[in-house]
Parts: structure tokens; sequence; C-alpha cells
């Protein structure tokens, strides 16, 4: 929120107070509390009549420091609050006439005494700075604020923030943290989460589920400002120095990724929304997927697998799936597994409204009725998930699916949640506005790994607040079917990447109707090539033989290659899954250091070896940045010198997919399923390794999880070799990228020289 007219005045209707200088202070062995008037303080008359601040510093692991700022500390502290990992590590201090100085790890803050401000150092490395005047209390008529403002250096590039659709860098941007479902076209988002990470070695978690307010150097220019409601303001400032090692102590205090099921990875097909479908509809589309050779692995049923205005009764229409258990088990013998879509509304026609009004199992207004609206569903009411047995209800009808033979729940929706409201626990609906997208995940996601198993739990959810990263996977929203729209949606992941989420999808051609046959081509190869892939639309199929023959090539090649791929992608996931690093990588992650990194937001690295680079114009031009070193496109074998922007031509069976110098590349025997052994008889494709000293090693996982083999390759005195464990029979290429002949060797042995 914006409370100054320039950098001279203030906003009319609004009054600003800042800290001036430490007054008095409490140091202990785990925390530092500051008291800082507003004003200096000359004589002891001084001290009457006037407001201060009182900041307390803690560190709830090393390398991280929470700071509080507190104006009037009289209030109970309203719930939700988000689950962080706190804890108190011992703090290193010292103190000169001018300066407070507290430490934990490499990270350090620097109190001035005389001007009040904070400094924060990683080791020696400036990294910002809360200067004089950067907090503030704003009073106004309506409401009171806390403000902190931390400088934005030359050169400074702030990211994340949740899965937004704006530019990718978001200084200069306005960013209110507050769910809303407004597609991928808008600065709206579905999936708003207060941390932010700069590429100068720190990232900022704003710890409050309510809305938050970020300037972004877009009120003063050189400053990044947030601020929150009300008399307290607490943020978390993480040090990294790399990119990679703030998303790991954020996912630390946040919460680590669950690891998805290796069946989830495969292609997840979709009804679509509104088209007209029924058991032969569906039938249709699985069999022909399946004669046509495309792999398939997901099976979902969007919203009218219920009947109209009945949204959610968990009740199959019989008018369509007249026999639901009978056509669910021929289905799964098919190898499938299934996936219903849900919300957590109740409609008024649904047999469950009376039935939840009854036992107070819905969100209400503040004179007890039950809360509704007719936008969505008509007299639809929520659930409110603070309540023990409407959670336990909500479960029940699930569970009962879960049992009829449904593997997963698409959970949509969850961000229009109203604020003029009373909640069973008496939380504040302000802050349960955007942290109820995370109870209701919470509650399907624990009912899946109750009922499933934990190894077995995934959902395909829309909205998230932080967090929410622990309930697996999340997909983009409402796209339109357009090349900006699916720039826009990778952008969005992009940013949802850096915010602490490691597994994304998005609707595969777009949402919206109108997806041509050439569009819906450079899709399926983006599609094919994230973290997890689903065809989904709204009124139309999206089965890829309506489009044209080519789709159908280009669907069954890339299906297979991600199948194929599944021991390098799965390796991945299981590193996302334990440091919280995401598959999908903006190039700035991998490649902070690289200036030409800082903004690009049209190609990604899929895990740590591969470099993705979508088309984005019916032209099949693509254009794409190669950071230093020497790259191999695998799917052409063309080698590229690194260091520079490359722009060449693909027909629609190719496209920039390209590993990076001295990679190991596993693909597995299987191409026609996501879950299988991953270390039975794979082919171990090696790139570059020609210069001496140069090596890396991977991981073979089986599917559980659990490691199975590992793989080393090294050059020593210009002598390559490869070293395994865990492998009875495999192959290796090696892909020489000074020489672009490849070379093939079939072996049993642990050893193997290359020549």
């Amino acid at each position: 929120m914006k409370f100054t007219d320039g950098i001279w005045l203030v906003k009319e209707g609004f009054e600003i107070q800042n800290p001036k200088e430490v007054f008095d202070y409490e140091l202990k062995a785990d925390s530092l509390k500051i008291h800082a008037p507003f004003k200096k303080i000359k004589t002891r008359g001084d001290t009457l009549n006037l407001g201060l601040m009182t900041t307390e510093i803690h560190s709830p692991r090393e390398d991280v420091m929470t700071i509080r700022l507190t104006h009037h500390d009289g209030s109970t502290p309203k719930s939700p609050a988000f689950p962080v990992a706190d804890g108190h590590v011992a703090l290193k201090s010292s103190e000169t006439d001018g300066d407070i100085t507290v430490s934990s790890g490499d990270l350090r803050v620097v109190i001035n005494k005389e001007n009040y401000a904070l400094t924060f150092y990683g080791k020696d490395q400036f990294l910002t700075k809360s200067d004089v005047n950067g907090q503030g209390y704003i009073t106004s008529s309506s409401q009171n604020y806390i403000r902190e403002r931390l400088d934005l250096g030359v050169g400074e590039n702030i990211y994340g923030l949740g899965e937004r659709f704006t530019n990718f860098v978001k200084n200069g941007q306005t960013v209110d943290i507050w769910n809303k479902d407004g597609g991928t076209s808008s600065d709206q988002s579905y999936k708003n989460v207060p941390f932010f990470v700069s590429n100068k070695g720190y990232g900022v978690f704003v710890n409050h589920p309510e809305n938050v307010s970020f300037e972004v150097g877009s009120e003063h220019v050189s400053k990044n400002q947030f601020s929150v409601a009300g008399e307290r303001l607490e943020y978390i400032l993480i040090y990294g120095p790399s990119m990679e090692e703030i998303l790991r102590k954020y996912t630390d205090l946040m919460g680590k990724p669950a690891l998805p099921p290796a069946w989830s990875f495969g292609l997840w097909l979709s009804t679509s929304f509104c088209t007209d479908y029924n058991e032969e509809t569906v039938n249709s589309f699985i069999d022909g997927m399946k004669d046509r050779d495309i792999p398939l692995d997901v099976f979902h049923f969007d919203c009218f697998w219920m009947k109209d205005f009945e949204w959610c009764n968990f009740e199959w229409d019989k008018r369509v799936f007249p026999e639901p258990e009978k056509m669910l088990a021929k289905l799964k013998a098919k190898g499938l597994k299934i996936c219903v879509w849900i919300n957590p509304y109740i409609a008024q026609k649904s047999a469950l409204f009376a039935e939840g009004k009854e036992h107070g199992y819905f969100i209400k207004n503040r004179d007890g009725s039950v809360w509704q609206w007719d936008l969505w569903q008509g007299g639809q009411a929520i659930v409110d998930f603070t309540n023990p047995d409407a959670c336990a209800w909500y479960r029940a009808k699930l569970s009962a699916l879960i049992d009829m033979g449904v593997d997963s729940f698409k959970t949509d929706f969850g961000e229009r949640i109203p604020t003029d409201v009373q909640y069973f626990d008496g939380s504040d609906p302000e802050k349960m506005h955007n942290y109820y997208a995370y109870q209701y995940n919470e509650v399907v996601f624990d009912l899946l790994k109750e009922k499933k198993g934990e190894q077995e739990a995934v959902l395909f959810a829309r909205s998230a607040t932080a967090g929410s990263q622990k309930f697996p996977v999340h997909w983009g929203g409402d796209c339109l079917s357009t090349y900006s729209s699916m720039a826009e949606s990778l952008r969005g992941g992009l940013s949802f990447m850096l915010s602490g989420f490691s597994f994304w999808s998005h609707d595969i051609g777009g949402f919206e109707e109108g997806a041509t046959p050439d569009i819906y081509k450079r899709w399926s190869q983006f599609g094919l090539l994230s973290s997890h892939s689903r065809y989904h639309g709204n009124v139309e199929y999206r089965v890829p033989w309506i489009f044209d023959e080519e789709a159908v090539d280009v669907t069954r090649k890339f299906t297979k290659l991600k199948m194929r791929l599944m021991p390098y992608l799965f390796k991945q996931a299981v590193t996302a899954h334990k440091e919280g690093v995401p598959v999908m990588r903006p190039m700035v992650l991998a490649y902070t250091e690289d200036p030409a990194a800082a903004t690009l937001d049209r190609q990604y690295m899929l895990g740590e070896n591969l470099l993705v680079a979508p088309i984005f114009n019916d032209q099949g031009q693509a254009e794409f940045y190669l950071p230093k070193g020497k790259w191999t496109n695998i799917l052409t074998e063309q080698v590229y010198d690194g260091g520079q922007w490359v722009s060449e031509h693909h027909d629609y069976m190719s496209l920039p997919l390209l590993a990076k110098e001295n990679s190991i590349i596993v693909h597995g025997a299987e191409e026609n399923h996501a879950e299988y052994d991953y270390a039975e008889n794979p082919t171990i494709h090696i790139y570059g390794f020609e210069n001496d000293g140069s090596e890396a090693n991977t991981i073979i996982y089986q599917a559980t999880g659990q490691q199975k083999a590992t793989i080393q390759v090294q050059n020593k005195n210009n002598e390559v070799t490869v070293q395994t464990e865990g492998l009875a029979e495999y192959t290796i290429i090696w892909h020489k990228q000074h020489n672009p002949a490849t070379k093939t060797y079939e072996t049993t042995e642990k050893t193997i020289k290359l020549s």
C-alpha cells in the first residue's frame, strides 16, 4: 500500500511515525528487544505523549533472523498462523557506543543506536538495510498499519511472491498478497505467497497469512516496502548466499514438498470442463490414446461427473455414469489412475446442503446464518475447515470415492473466500482468506496419505499460500489458448518455483476455446517437459487427433520421451522433496552470476542438467540464451557454444532441449508408463567430460524414492571412466561435444573406461 505522495509528502489522510533512536534494549542469549521512540529524546519531557516501536529479533535457525515490529502489544494474537518451524538458536552479540550487533551463523544485523536503522550482512557482504525512517507506524481514520522498507541495491532484482503472471522481475510492481480467481492474464493470482528472493543473496518471508502489500520499488524506487494492517509486523530474513540455499532454508522453515508418486509424472488426460461426455466418450478417449500408441497414466473426470447445480454432492451422475464402480474398475484394469474434480463449495440443491447447514459445517454470516451466494453454484455454501467435525464430514465423502477407486483429487477453487463472516473456531476472516487454501488442501492431502499411503498421495490444486508446497501438485489455472497466455503461464510458474514450490503444471493447449493445431503442438512440447503434464480445456476436448495427425505424432513423441527421462526426472523430484529446490528452475536460480539470466522467463532448467526453451510463435522460431559452456540438443545432437543468444527454426518434432556440459542424463528402458524400475537396463547418456578434471555423479532412485544405484563419470589425466553401483546391465552413450559422433557401450561392468 502506498502511503506517500512522492518522496517529500505523506498522502492525505495518513500520518507516519518512525522510530528515531534506540532508547533502551534487552539483550539475552537468544534474543534482542529494542525500544525505539518516535522522536529523539533530549529531555524527560520528551518521553510524554509519545509512542514507540518495539523491535524483537531472534533466530529460528542459523543464517535466519526473525524481526518482529510492534506498536501496541495489548491485543490477543489471532488465528490462523502459518506453521513456521520456529526455534531460538543462540545469538552472538557485540556492542560499541554507536551500534549493537547480533549474529546467527553467517547472518548478522547491525543496529544503529543514534539514528535508528538495521543493516543486514551475510559474512562480509552487505545484503540490505532498513534505513532511517524505514520502519513506520501509519495511522488513518479507518485503519492503522505497520510498514518496513528495505533498500533495493543497484542491480538488485526481486523474484517470487507466488504464482504471478506479471513481469518475472517484480521491481516496479505493487503486489497484494490476496488470493483471487482472476485467470492467468491479470495481476491477480490464485497462489499468493508473502515470500521473495533477491539476487543479492537473501530472501524475506513476511509471516502474515492476511493481506500483505508489497511496493517493490513502486513507491520509493530504491526501496522494497511491505506493510500490513494492525499493530504488529513480523518478517523473517534468510541469508543464502545462493538462491538455491535461500529456498532450502525457507522450506526448512515452512515445510518441504511431499514427493509425488512416480505415476503422477505421466500424462494426465481430462474430460475437459463443459464438454459433453459420458462413459462411452471416456472410453473412446482412453482407447483412442492406446490405439495411437500414446502413453497415458491418469484419467481425470472434471466437474460434470456430478449433476448440474449440485456441486459438490460427491455422487456420480447416474444419467451418464450409471455404474461408476464397474466403470472405474474397468479403467483401472487398463493401467490407469483416476482423478476426479472437487471443490469446497456445497450448492443449495446438493443433498449435502441441508446436512451441512444442520450441523454447522459451513462458514457463517455474523448473524449466525449460513453464508451463501450464487456465483459459481446457486446458493452455494463454503465448508468451514476450522471445524473438526466439518473436516471429518468432508473427508468421509471423499473416503467413499477413494474406496470406489479414485486415486487423486483435483482440488479446484478455494480463492473467493469472504471476509465479512465468522468461523467455527473464531479465526480472523482476513487471515483466513488466503489461509483457507492451505486448510482445504491439507484436509484432502492428509486423507489421501491415510487411505493410500504417504508415497501415493497427490493432488492437482489451484489455490495455495505459504506452506502449501507440502501438498503437491499445483497447476496454473485458467489460461487462454494463445501464445501470450502460454508465455504468461510459464512466467507464473517460474515465479511460483521461486516461492518455495517444486512441482507445477498447466493446461496443455490452453483452457479456453480456440486452440489451433499449431498452438496445441507447441504447448504439448512445453507441457510434456514440465514436472507434471495434463491435457485439459473448457468447451473443447484436448485429445490430439481432433487437431490433426501430426498432433498425434507430437504427443506420442514427447510423452514417450518424458517416460524415458523418468530416471532423470524422478531424481530431480527426490532432490526437490529433500532440499526444496524446484524441478523446473528459473535460469536466474541456476545461473545467478550470469547477468543475462536475470530476466529470462521464456526458458528454464528442467532439473540441474537440461535446458528447455519452448517456442512461442507459429513460425517455429526459437530464441534462447545459453550460459557459458558446451550445450548439446538431445533431440538433434547439435552442439552449441554457450555465452550467446541463439535463434533457429524448429519443426513440431523438435525444440531447444539441451544438456549442459558434463551432464549425466539417465534414460529408462520403459516408454509406456511413468512408474517402472528405473535401474533396469538404463541407458546412461553422458555429455562432455572431454576436459581433464571434469566429473559428475548422479543417483538412480526407485519409484518409492529409495536410492537404487549410483553413477560417477570423471576425466582424470584425459582418461574418462564411468563407475556404477547397483546396476546389473546398462548402456552408455557418450555424446562427444568436440567430436559430435556418439559412442555406445553395452556392459555389465562396474567400471568402464571410455575411448
